[in-house]
């Protein structure tokens, strides 16, 4: 039987390879063929293998032909309306994927892309010939009961079918029920996926499902295993003199933790002297020794190293580490001994560190403050808290002083500042949203991120220059093409910026300044941000553009972050003249890994934080549909226009809302024009907006002018 396959298989191929064939449709080749109408399928069959083996190509007319297209392999990213694009390492463009040459690859799938000849749109075109690699293996979703079998909606908007559930794997699923379905068979062009109920999460009107429902979804893991619990309160004891042997000793030296009032897992301490003689500022960053607790290879680093860093939802925390060492022994409690890893700088009146040592000790923090607090005394002025603190108030105004400094070093080489305002949303004891606003950038928040950025800076160049093996935070310089056509957009609003492809973040940087207040502001600070490259862990030191550094890593987040941690480990031994040829053999071979899988579990981290802010701001807005808002016009393209409110909540406004008129969109100013009325709607323009409908299931937030229909 198989060679008969093969036999006909061949002939198949000699057909459409033969100098006199003309392109011809399935149907076509069937009567040339002369195949019997119950042959069809295996013809279909054969036609499907020759083009998953790239040997012919499908037209977009569906005729068949012999493959001269060029291959490529990338990643491909679905769409909610079932086509997609395929990005491909190293080129500037991505290929656009229609929905009827898909090929059953899902989101996030590695694939081959056949491109087609000739350009029709903006963007090649192209088929997907073959899936190499699958990306999804489980779905979320919500089950649909038949009589017989049932259905699982995704929770994921980019996966456009549905899967088919038997009655005998729907594990006793009803209408309603969240589940973790596991995928059994990918389906085809013409048959759903099937799958098998994995886990039933709960019914998704249950308080805390739909939270739930995304941490499935994106495989984030809940529970530590118990053999992990026990060894973290098994290694959780408290701080002995025989642990502070052969460390420097600072519990005598002045510090504070400053994080927000809600934070348990405290891994950061600051002190700082001013030497007036010398003209010098003492800072010291003392950073949590998790290493000291969590051993290598042990089950707490194998657990930690496979989540990556801590998860933090809007109503929970999914921690790196257990709870005993996160918020226990390896939180800097004020008025205990801690064992850490200090940076202890001298740096001059121009922010430059002239001196360093990086070094074990044993710590005592005297206060733990709140972001709050200190903004009410350096900022507020106020008296009551100034009194409550009257030992410390001096530390904090140099402190102040020194922030600024270092700021303004930086901001002179060109580091970039994104000033997106994050959301803060406060949900009640159901896991309702009662209030989003934007999360406070104050002074204390500026300040303890200028201590972490010359503490990360430091250690960063001290590691490079002894070229031990190390894990870097890295940030490329952007694509010059994206960077082109960033120029091209800007142009249009009068803006410029120079040096090309090859840019300088100082450019960047003005561009930002230049647009400050601005009705373009939003949109051309996202669009900058989004011609830049993602950053990412590395073994190799190849900077960061965004800061403008040189040299830079992640050394200050150990309890919430696996590369603070590994790098903690890699400081350790050099300080303790162990970093053998062996050791450094060992780092040489496992690091790679280690920062490709910290990149990864951070970008799950974020789309999952992301998807869970998205999520309650729908939930929130729906409890206010009808109501009316004012917002700014944040956003543009021929379907409508977004607007974002001073909470931080962005929705649309459809062209099927506005109602008075027939717009018109110009793509080269983002304006919207209405053909009769004149009516235009502009970047960066208040407007008053009703709220017309929240999607909780869809995710999006629809708004309409108020005044219209």
């Amino acid at each position: 039987m198989g060679n008969l396959y093969e036999e006909r298989r061949q002939k198949v191929y000699d057909l459409i390879c033969d100098r006199h064939y003309v392109p011809m449709k399935i149907k076509e080749i069937a009567i040339v063929m002369q195949v019997a109408r119950e042959d069809r399928p295996e013809l279909e069959k054969i036609l499907a293998d020759l083009q998953a083996d790239g040997k012919i190509e499908c037209t977009k007319r569906g005729k068949y032909i012999k493959a001269e297209s060029v291959r490529l392999t990338g990643i491909f990213s679905a769409t909610a309306k079932g086509f997609g694009f395929v990005e491909v390492e190293g080129r500037a463009e991505d290929v656009f994927i229609p929905e009827n040459h898909v090929g059953g690859a899902m989101h996030g799938d590695t694939v081959e892309v056949s491109v087609l000849p000739g350009r029709t749109g903006k963007r090649c075109e192209g088929v997907i010939t073959k899936v190499c690699e699958r990306a999804v293996t489980e779905v979320v979703g919500t089950y649909e009961k038949c009589r017989n079998y049932g259905f699982v909606v995704p929770d994921n908007q980019k996966i456009t079918r549905d899967i088919f559930v038997p009655q005998e794997w729907s594990k006793g699923a009803v209408d309603g029920h969240k589940v973790l379905v596991e995928l059994t068979d990918y389906g085809s062009q013409m048959k759903n996926p099937e799958g098998k109920v994995k886990q039933i999460i709960g019914h998704k009107n249950d308080p805390g499902v739909d939270i739930l429902s995304i941490v499935y979804a994106h495989g984030l893991p809940l529970e530590f295993p118990e053999r992990v619990l026990n060894q973290a309160a098994r290694v959780a004891k408290p701080v002995s003199e025989a642990d502070c042997a052969g460390r420097l000793d600072l519990r005598g030296v002045t510090m504070v933790t400053i994080d927000g009032e809600d934070a348990k897992d405290l891994d950061d301490a600051v002190s700082l002297s001013y030497d007036e003689e010398k003209a010098v500022w003492h800072l010291g960053v003392h950073i949590a020794d998790v290493t000291n607790y969590v051993q290598e290879n042990s089950a707490l680093d194998c657990v930690a190293r496979e989540r990556g860093t801590s998860v933090y939802l809007t109503d929970r925390v999914i921690p790196m580490l257990p709870h005993t060492l996160s918020n226990g022994i390896c939180s800097l409690n004020a008025g205990e001994d801690r064992l850490a890893l200090s940076c202890l700088m001298d740096i001059d009146g121009k922010g430059n560190v002239i001196g360093h040592e990086i070094a074990e000790t044993v710590i005592c923090v005297d206060r733990r403050m709140s972001y709050t607090s200190v903004k009410k005394i350096l900022t507020d002025g106020d008296e009551a808290e100034r009194e409550e603190y009257r030992e410390l108030v001096p530390m904090f105004e140099q402190m102040e002083t020194l922030a600024q400094i270092l700021r303004e070093k930086r901001r002179a080489r060109g580091s970039i500042d994104f000033d997106f305002p994050e959301s803060k949303i406060i949900l009640d004891e159901k896991g309702r949203p009662l209030e989003i606003k934007p999360y406070e950038r104050n002074t204390a928040t500026k300040m303890i991120e200028d201590f972490m950025l010359i503490a990360n800076e430091t250690v960063a160049q001290d590691y490079y220059w002894q070229g031990l093996p190390f894990v870097y935070r890295v940030h490329d310089n952007p694509d010059p093409e994206k960077i082109r056509q960033l120029a091209v957009f800007i142009a249009n609003f009068g803006y410029g910026i120079r040096g090309g492809g090859d840019i300088h973040p100082k450019e960047l940087q003005k561009l930002l300044a230049r647009i400050e207040d601005s009705p373009q502001q939003s949109l051309i600070s996202r669009l900058t941000l989004r011609s830049m490259k993602q950053a990412k862990y590395s073994p190799q030191c190849s900077g960061h553009f965004g800061l403008a550094a040189k040299y830079y890593c992640h050394f200050t987040s150990p309890i919430r972050r696996y590369p603070d941690l590994q790098i903690h480990r890699i400081i350790k031994e050099n300080l303790r003249g162990r970093m053998t040829p062996e050791r450094i053999q060992h780092y040489e071979e496992i690091l790679p890994g280690v920062a490709e899988n910290c990149s990864k579990t951070e970008r799950r981290a974020e789309e999952a934080e992301r998807e869970t802010v998205k999520m309650k701001m729908v939930e929130y807005m729906h409890g206010h549909i009808g109501e009316t808002f004012e917002g700014v016009i944040s956003g543009m393209n021929s379907y409508g226009f977004f607007v974002e409110l001073p909470n931080t909540v962005e929705g649309m406004v459809h062209v099927s809302n506005l109602i008075d008129d027939h717009y018109y969109y110009d793509e080269t100013t983002y304006e919207m024009t209405g053909s009769s009325t004149g009516r235009v709607y502009r970047m960066g323009q208040k407007i008053k907006v009703i709220v017309a409908d929240a999607d909780k299931e869809l995710r999006t937030i629809d708004f309409r002018p108020a005044g219209e229909g």
